[in-house]
Parts: structure tokens; sequence; C-alpha cells
């Protein structure tokens, strides 16, 4: 299963509109970088946050998911608590071919921050806007940047196309935009 190069990334985002909207170059100055590297894409993170609270004392149980367990937020600059996390969104809509995996990893200065980013691997021709979990394993309040980059993808190609796709399994996350929930 070969890594895809940057060259690849460029190709499928700009004449398949694999990665849509697609930063060609690296940005870095003054930011946390985002954009194309030599064999990933650095999402940047959007400005919609739903930030974990506890005001209700809600249990986190996955197969009834109570949204009261998260206050909303729109800003340019997300806290988030000590020993807690956010969900966000990358501003980027992906659109994977077939024949594709994508791995998500978080990027090193946050990752030097204690902020760890987890996203489940982008199935094949799986779309939509991915939803982001951040935690902040650390004792203080963390900053999260809107607009800038949150993690970095990695696109991998199986020898041939898969036999089942997630579109063709009618994946319950397709096509999101925003932060999506759990769901059974």
């Amino acid at each position: 299963m070969p890594l895809m190069p940057d060259t690849w990334i460029r190709t499928m985002a700009l004449e398949h509109g694999m990665i849509e909207p697609f930063v060609e170059k690296q940005a870095r100055d003054g930011v946390i970088s985002y954009g194309l590297s030599s064999y990933g894409y650095d999402a940047r993170v959007g400005h919609e946050f739903k930030i974990f609270t506890n005001v209700d004392a809600a249990v986190v149980d996955p197969k009834a998911f109570n949204p009261a367990s998260f206050v909303d937020r729109t800003t340019d600059v997300c806290i988030i608590p000590p020993n807690s996390f956010a969900l966000a969104h990358t501003i980027e809509y992906f659109r994977i071919p077939r024949e594709v995996l994508v791995i998500c990893l978080g990027k090193s200065t946050y990752a030097r921050c204690g902020i760890i980013v987890n996203v489940t691997p982008l199935e094949p021709e799986w779309e939509g806007q991915v939803t982001i979990e951040i935690s902040n394993t650390t004792p203080l309040p963390a900053r999260i940047y809107a607009g800038e980059g949150i993690c970095q993808f990695l696109f991998l190609k199986g020898e041939s196309p898969c036999e089942t796709s997630y579109a063709d399994r009618a994946g319950k996350y397709m096509r999101q935009r925003g932060v999506a929930l759990p769901r059974l």
C-alpha cells in the first residue's frame, strides 16, 4: 500500500475535487501550518466547536448521545478546559477515491503542547468535512486556532479497488458538513 506523494495529491485535488478548498503550498507564516506537504495534506480546523462540559451531569453514551454534553462556540480561538476535549471539523471537504484509505495524524506543534487530535480513517469513497476530536491532556486550558492547521492526512493507495466501499454500505457519516455527533 504505497503512500501517495504531493504530485498525486495535487492532481487528485485539482482535477478530481478530492480536497476542496485546496491549498497548493504550505502556509506557515505566523500560523500553524496547513496545505500540501511532501506526502500529505495538512487540514485546517473550522470556526465551530463543541466543547465538552458536564454542567448537566450527563453520561457519555455512544448509543444514546446527549448533545447537552457540549456547549457550542463559533470563534477564532477555542479554549479547551484542562483534561477535556472539543469536537470541530475541517474547513476542507474530502472526496476519497475508491482505492484509497486516508489516515490522520495530529500536528507536532499541538502534540508538543499536550493537545492530541483523533480522527478515524477516511474510508474508500467516503466524503464530507471531517469531524475532529481535540483532547487537551494538560492540567491547563489550551488554545486552538481556527482557520489554521490541526492535523495531517496521509493517503494510502491499495493494490486494487476494494470490493465494498463506504458509499456502497451507505455509511452513516457520508457527506457530513460541520461537526457530526455520534450516530447509531
